[in-house]
């Protein structure tokens, strides 16, 4: 294991910081520097996911275009609407730990951004 796989392990998957660091700040540059977002490491489990919300979607149109009976269409719905508060959830958790633990690290500003940013994504889930 690497110091920046340990590192990694030892703050329960907070960004990972190399050896380099960015000339200008003196900061370490992180995963989320490269380019890498906190959900890298799930996208396959999260299409995955993702494609079977979408299969909910349509089977929502197939009871509609064979005219099944309201409230068991209204059922399916809450069934997908509950599929994508929870793919919401783990998407925020993702971005916690890896793009505001980024910000942490690098401090100043940065990290007020990265929680007002949150503060609000939180805000429309709540409204959803």
């Amino acid at each position: 294991m690497t110091t920046t796989e340990a590192a990694g392990a030892a703050t329960g998957g907070a960004p990972s910081v190399t050896d380099a660091t960015n000339a200008t700040s003196g900061v370490p540059e992180t995963d989320h520097d490269r380019g890498v977002h906190g959900y890298h490491h799930q996208k396959a489990e999260h299409l995955k996911r993702l494609r079977r919300i979408e299969g909910q979607i349509r089977g929502l149109q197939r009871l509609v275009d064979e005219d099944v009976y309201c409230i068991d269409i209204l059922t399916q719905v809450s069934a997908s609407t509950k599929a994508l508060q929870s793919f919401a959830l783990q998407l925020l958790e993702e971005h916690l730990r890896h793009c505001v633990a980024d910000a942490a690290v690098k401090g100043g500003d940065e990290i007020d951004a990265k929680v007002e940013e949150a503060t609000k994504a939180i805000a429309r889930l709540l409204r959803t």
